[in-house]
């Protein structure tokens, strides 16, 4: 084992180890985000729990304004933290009803303590099933996306519901995701925004390899289709659109997935966004995040037309 896997298992040993870690943030609650966004309160917000194969989903319901379409959304952080409090769930979906979509926002178990990859998958295949009902969205006219580690797993639910012949997300949405269990070497452009970075915001190869084998559980494991869909069949995949981070490693796996998927026929959209690092998403109000939003909002609406 080389010193820079120790170094990337050990970074994840580190944070594992911070487990859970409170957000300090003091404004990112419900009443602090309409207060500072007036327009979100309008949105309908409800607690749901759904069932699923090892028990409890624990999700949120956000209302639409207007009979919009469907999405289920589902935050990341690296297969190990986050859950529906966090803003690139909470304030996301906030975003995203009041803009006309209704939002099923799912949490999911995270690979710790022993739980492992297809775990958080079924999850969200869970989620995905409940969502008709739990929207009243037909099933044709709603999506699937997320962000990061969500991201994978929406791709992966779709990789399941493709391999069983069941009926797919209008389309996938997914923002800075992983796809790869090993990312690929960034593009010229995209190596000289990481430049920018400081080392503690960087995805390095060995940091990556770390989260992902602890998520699958075993290095074997890490060829699975589901677990990384790069890897699987993406012939009858759902159009996509891809929002990568303009300085994040994730970067190299989005823009390697986007091709992939245009040989397989899939239409596809890839951009990232300028001046973003990787989870900006989870920044109340930053421009960049709102313009992904609206991004995001214009293609769900699209499939309406």
């Amino acid at each position: 084992m080389t010193d820079s896997v120790n170094h990337g298992e050990a970074r994840l040993r580190a944070l594992i180890d911070m487990m859970p870690m409170a957000d300090p943030r003091e404004d990112i609650d419900t009443v602090s985000l309409v207060r500072r966004f007036p327009h979100l309160s309008s949105v309908e917000i409800e607690e749901i729990t759904l069932v699923g194969d090892a028990g409890s989903i624990p999700a949120r319901r956000y209302r639409a304004t207007s009979g919009g379409p469907g999405f289920v959304w589902v935050h990341g952080g690296a297969f190990i933290s986050g859950d529906l409090t966090m803003p690139e769930s909470h304030w996301v979906s906030m975003e995203l009803a009041s803009r006309g979509v209704s939002v099923l926002a799912l949490d999911y178990r995270k690979a710790l303590h022993g739980v492992h990859h297809p775990a958080l998958s079924d999850d969200v295949l869970a989620g995905w099933i409940a969502a008709p009902e739990v929207l009243g969205v037909p099933r044709g006219r709603i999506h699937l996306g997320g962000a990061s580690a969500g991201a994978n797993l929406s791709a992966g639910v779709a990789a399941r519901l493709k391999a069983d012949d069941a009926a797919l997300p209008s389309s996938l949405v997914l923002i800075y995701p992983v796809l790869h269990s090993e990312l690929p070497a960034p593009s010229a452009q995209a190596a000289a925004a990481l430049a920018t970075l400081p080392d503690e915001a960087r995805f390095t190869p060995d940091f990556m390899r770390a989260i992902n084998v602890n998520y699958v559980g075993n290095s074997q494991h890490l060829t699975d289709p589901i677990a990384f869909a790069a890897h699987g069949d993406l012939n009858g995949m759902p159009r996509t659109l891809i929002i990568n981070a303009e300085a994040d490693d994730l970067r190299a796996s989005g823009e390697a997935f986007a091709p992939l998927l245009a040989a397989a026929g899939v239409p596809v959209t890839m951009l990232s966004e300028p001046g973003t690092r990787h989870g900006y998403l989870d920044l109340p109000g930053d421009a960049a995040a709102i313009a992904s939003i609206d991004r995001i909002t214009a293609w769900l609406s699209a499939g309406e037309e």
